[in-house]
């Protein structure tokens, strides 16, 4: 049995999901061997997800999203780091959770890419999501050695909201780290800039007002047009340019970065199809099964795995929106949520972990059959 889930966003990480399924199915099937393979698409839980499958964690100092100090990790593995952005620029790591759309920077992105490549990276696996900034990766450039000039000559200050008087940038601190390949782990294709861009989309659940995201725009509109004059390139409306606040443009434009897929690549590194070899079932799961699972969340990403190689899927969850029929066509056959045992949502988040022990159980029973009684069974949706 192969145990492949993402996080329950606010109750649980993947790794503790993985542990608590894994420990419903073996109260219930103790004959059973179970293989847990926490994943992550490119947001929190990446590292996490990492470590879990054999990469080494690697702690370095960084800057926090408002300038603080703090101590972050990223994975490593054979000159492989998985740097993952939530883990120094991230939205839990605001102070006191205060939001700071204008201000907050990506300098601690930076940073830990900086210490991969000391650790001897030879290509880093950058995983974007869950961002407290939207300062077009401006603040990860930073720490990469490029200064961001205004028409004085001063360096601008950090966040998204100073960049509309950006003027010209300094590149004689950076060079783009030779032999060293970039990927973006993510899992949005949003253009830099436009209706559909960072600040657009993104800059109202970091706190921006409509008056914010209007100077974001056109902060980061500035941003583009200096950097890619400088830099010969032209990428903001590439796929995944706005990702994580515009992390996805500088990272295009400066790393020359290739986009891939978060869940497809973090399978690919934890060796995920290797491991189906001779599993019954897999499990797999999130938060919510929900319209947002069909555009390409772990679950999908894992259900496809496993269709390749001929195994059979179902999932567990929170909550589920699904049909049946949208399960079946998304490759999970049946989904098992907390809501189906305890309707009351405030207890499920509260009793995440034991409730999925005991709904574990409850897969056990339909799906995996007595020895005595034959192959797979499974009736529930």
């Amino acid at each position: 049995m192969l145990v492949a889930p993402d996080k329950f966003k606010g109750s649980l990480s993947a790794v503790e999901v993985a542990s608590r399924v894994a420990a419903g199915l073996r109260a219930a099937r103790p004959e059973v061997t179970v293989v847990s393979v926490p994943v992550a698409d490119g947001g929190d839980g990446t590292v996490e997800a990492a470590v879990a499958s054999g990469f080494a964690r690697v702690e370095a100092a960084a800057t926090g999203p408002t300038g603080e100090p703090v101590t972050a990790s990223y994975a490593f593995r054979d000159g492989v780091a998985v740097v993952e952005l939530a883990e120094a620029s991230g939205l839990h790591r605001l102070p006191g959770g205060r939001l700071e759309p204008l201000t907050a920077t990506s300098h601690g992105t930076g940073d830990l890419i900086a210490a991969a490549l000391r650790h001897g990276a030879r290509r880093v696996v950058l995983g974007i999501g869950g961002s407290a900034c939207t300062d077009g990766g401006s603040g990860m450039m930073r720490a990469l050695g490029v200064r961001l000039l205004d028409a004085r000559g001063r360096e601008l200050p950090p966040g998204g909201g100073a960049l509309t008087e950006l003027r010209t940038l300094d590149l004689s601190g950076f060079e783009r780290p030779a032999g060293v390949e970039f990927v973006v782990a993510g899992d949005v294709d949003n253009p830099l800039l436009g209706p559909d861009g960072a600040a657009a989309v993104y800059g109202p659940q970091k706190g921006a007002s409509p008056a914010d995201v209007a100077l974001l725009e056109d902060g980061l509109a500035r941003w583009a047009d200096v950097a890619e004059a400088e830099l010969g390139v032209r990428v903001r409306d590439e796929p995944g340019a706005g990702a994580a606040g515009g992390v996805g443009f500088a990272a295009l434009a400066f790393l020359g970065a290739r986009f891939r897929p978060g869940i497809d690549l973090l399978l690919d590194l934890l060796g995920f199809s290797a491991r189906l070899s001779g599993a019954r079932l897999v499990i797999t799961g999130e938060g919510s099964l929900d319209g947002q699972t069909l555009r390409g969340k772990a679950p999908m990403g894992v259900a496809a795995a496993a269709a390749e190689a001929g195994v059979p899927v179902v999932a567990v969850c929170g909550r589920r929106t699904l049909t049946a029929e949208q399960l079946r066509g998304a490759g999970i056959q049946s989904a098992f949520a907390l809501t189906d045992i305890e309707q009351d949502v405030a207890r499920c988040i509260a009793q995440a972990g034991p409730l999925l022990q005991s709904l574990a159980a409850t897969l056990a029973a339909d799906w995996l059959p007595e020895p005595s009684a034959g192959p797979l069974g499974g009736t529930r949706t």
